[in-house]
């Protein structure tokens, strides 16, 4: 562009001033050169995509821009063969270059909306420090695609953590940023769990594996991205079906100003029509909602929320209830001893809790979590798991049960709260567990409901337990012992009165409900069927992260509309302007390249903005 502009400087001087036909000549063949390989090279993409579209019987803005170029091109070559009045290779190289920086930025924008900026598989190292023998610090260096489940490795400060895994010795800190967004790094200590790509900051880790290469989590996180990102929100559809129909009238109305034009004025008709085609070309209207949304996207990413279904954007704005599960949403999941009833004489409190441990040692539900602290030597024999009911084993000839009342007495008694634990059907005493609040559930409730969503709590849990979460949150919508059934006909019936409901949600019993939501919102430790199903995915496990997204929602929802408003309304006032041959060509390839270029700057505001109070 900058060559066969500086020849038609000399050119543009020479009309104005004078200049030997032989020069003019010259410098009108030197552009000649100077623009072929623009317009048989750069703007292939152009002729590419408008040829696809007409095949299709689809009008896209790549049909003006080709035949643009092309008219402009072959319209110059003739003028420069047969002395015509004037060329314009400086507009059609222009033209090119602006409407492909356009592109660029639209597609860096797309690019940085991905999970991270660049290749997920950049954020792994390539090797791994495996642990040889019974010395932990012995270890060779292996390619990570080599490390299999079970393995121990070695993760130095400042390396990062080449797989999932669980740390079985060492205490460090580890930046969980690049997966929860936020910057705080977080203790980790024997039992914790680190994931794949989170970077170890301060002292050794020695790890056990437990997933690698796509069974790791920022693997399926990088799944869900490349899912998002191949959904078409309805924004962007009514946009493209909206320039579809702009770029049909462009096209009958540049053929009206060329027949104008002809019967008043024919050494003028070509040049007018020109820049008719390339002033009025929608690429502002095609860029007006996709570059927004993905910059909306890419922002609630680095909020800690993970988009994986392009409608959510556009939906965040439309909501009126916002329904939660209570395990695992509201509640940290890990129930916690909150107190212990003895119920008969000679056992004492440590007593009760060594048989409670011992019955639950080996269990991988999240009750047996609350007793594994006081775990000691004792060793229950035929230890046995009563689906829905509790465990049961025997100890010192004598049989040991922990779980519902009915279950562990011999005899059939009303239910009561709290896990009873019996010896040979007698009651010796009764643990009562505690499922604490996340530290964010209250302020973030509190927050949804100033902003007028109804907020509902449905759970499978007792009656109590419900009531006591929803009062302690001021939540005046509770229901309880709610099946996944009762849950989805729940779901079903508000959206039959027209409400848009999200449901937020993490366990397996929560997939039918989060599949049915406008907008469905598993927590970061969610089980993965629920990961999969929902349509966000909470990574930092900070209910405020759902504000949050609401707040950029309507930012974007804001944008859209100032885009939308100056492409439609450049568009009208251009125009006229060009069909009344007001616009040279060069000129209207400035303005429609700088319309583009207004929308996209607009749009990447969101990445700039400032995160509100409480953002990561």
């Amino acid at each position: 562009m900058m060559q066969v502009g500086m020849v038609a400087v000399a050119l543009y001087g020479g009309s104005m001033f004078g200049i030997a036909e032989q020069w003019q000549g010259y410098l009108r063949f030197i552009s000649w050169i100077f623009a072929t390989p623009v317009v048989f090279y750069s703007a292939v993409p152009f002729y590419q995509a408008a040829w696809r579209a007409l095949k299709t019987r689809h009008l896209v803005m790549d049909v003006p821009v080709s035949l643009a170029i092309l008219l402009a091109y072959f319209a110059s070559c003739w003028a420069t063969i047969s002395n015509g009045p004037d060329v314009y290779f400086d507009s059609v190289s222009m033209f090119t270059f602006l409407l492909l920086i356009g592109r660029y930025l639209e597609m860096r924008a797309r690019h940085r909306a991905g999970f991270a900026a660049g290749n997920l598989a950049q954020l792994i190292p390539p090797t791994a420090h495996r642990v040889l023998a019974e010395d932990a610090n012995n270890t060779e260096t292996v390619p990570v695609k080599l490390l299999q489940v079970g393995d121990k490795i070695l993760v130095m400060s400042g390396e990062t953590i080449p797989c999932d895994g669980m740390v079985y010795d060492g205490n460090s800190q580890v930046d969980e940023s690049l997966l929860t967004g936020e910057s705080v790094a977080v203790a980790k200590a024997v039992g914790s769990q680190v994931a794949a790509g989170t970077v170890n900051t301060d002292s050794p880790l020695w790890l056990e594996v437990s997933a690698v290469g796509q069974a790791t989590r920022l693997s399926a996180i990088s799944r869900l991205v490349a899912q998002a990102e191949q959904e078409k929100p309805a924004q962007v559809a009514i946009a493209d079906r909206v320039a579809g129909i702009f770029v049909g009238a462009v096209l009958v109305v540049a053929a009206a100003v060329f027949t104008f034009w002809w019967q008043h004025k024919p050494e003028d008709a070509l040049w007018i029509t020109l820049s008719v085609l390339v002033v009025t070309c929608p690429c502002a209207l095609s860029l007006a909602t996709p570059v927004a949304l993905t910059a909306a996207t890419n922002r609630l990413r680095r909020q800690g929320l993970l988009v994986s279904k392009g409608h959510v954007v556009e939906m965040l704005t439309r909501l009126q209830r916002v329904v939660f599960d209570k395990t695992g949403t509201l509640t940290e999941g890990q129930p916690q001893l909150d107190q212990v009833e003895l119920l008969v004489d000679g056992i004492d409190r440590q007593q009760a809790l060594a048989l409670a441990a011992a019955l639950e040692r080996g269990s991988s539900h999240p009750i047996a979590k609350a007793f594994k602290p006081y775990g000691g030597e004792l060793v229950m024999a035929a230890v046995r798991a009563h689906t829905g009911q509790g465990v049961s084993g025997s100890w010192q000839g004598s049989d040991y049960r922990l779980g519902r009342s009915n279950f562990s007495l011999a005899a059939e008694g009303e239910a009561e709260a709290g896990l009873l634990l019996s010896r040979d059907g007698v009651a010796i005493a009764r643990f009562h567990l505690a499922d604490p609040l996340r530290p964010s559930a209250k302020g973030a409730v509190a927050q949804l409901q100033q902003r007028g969503y109804e907020v509902e709590l449905l759970s499978g849990d007792a009656h109590a337990t419900v009531c006591h979460i929803a009062d302690s949150l001021q939540i005046d919508h509770a229901s309880s012992e709610v099946s996944p059934e009762q849950k989805l006909e729940k779901i079903q019936a508000y959206q039959a009165t027209g409400e848009r409901v999200m449901m937020v949600g993490d366990g397996i019993n929560d997939v039918p409900v989060l599949s049915a939501a406008d907008v469905s919102v598993a927590m970061g430790g969610a089980a993965d069927i629920a990961q999969t199903h929902a349509d966000c995915l909470l990574l930092s496990d900070d209910l405020n992260g759902l504000n949050l997204a609401m707040e950029t929602a309507a930012k974007a929802r804001r944008i859209i509309w100032q885009n939308m408003s100056w492409a439609i309304a450049y568009n009208i006032l251009a125009l006229p302007l060009a069909a009344a041959g007001m616009v040279p060509p060069y000129a209207a390839a400035i303005g429609m390249s700088l319309s583009s270029l207004l929308v996209v700057i607009n749009a990447l505001r969101l990445n700039r903005l400032p995160n509100p109070e409480g953002a990561h």
